[in-house]
């Protein structure tokens, strides 16, 4: 991983826009919901960037 990315690894298994696999940031909120069987999960990979927290917020 790159300097400072080293959490990317596991954010990158969400992004699904082409722009964000290669700029390494996320763009657009991704939501992945799992169940085990005592919980239920919700993962969320929200942009951190302030260019896109915009799209985090309906």
């Amino acid at each position: 991983a790159e300097l400072g990315k080293g959490s990317f690894k596991y954010a990158w298994v969400l992004d699904k826009l082409k722009a964000e696999r290669e700029r390494g940031i996320t763009i657009d909120i991704a939501l992945w919901k799992f169940e085990t069987p005592k919980y239920y999960v919700t993962v969320i990979d929200a942009p951190g960037h302030r260019d896109f927290i915009k799209n985090m917020i309906m």
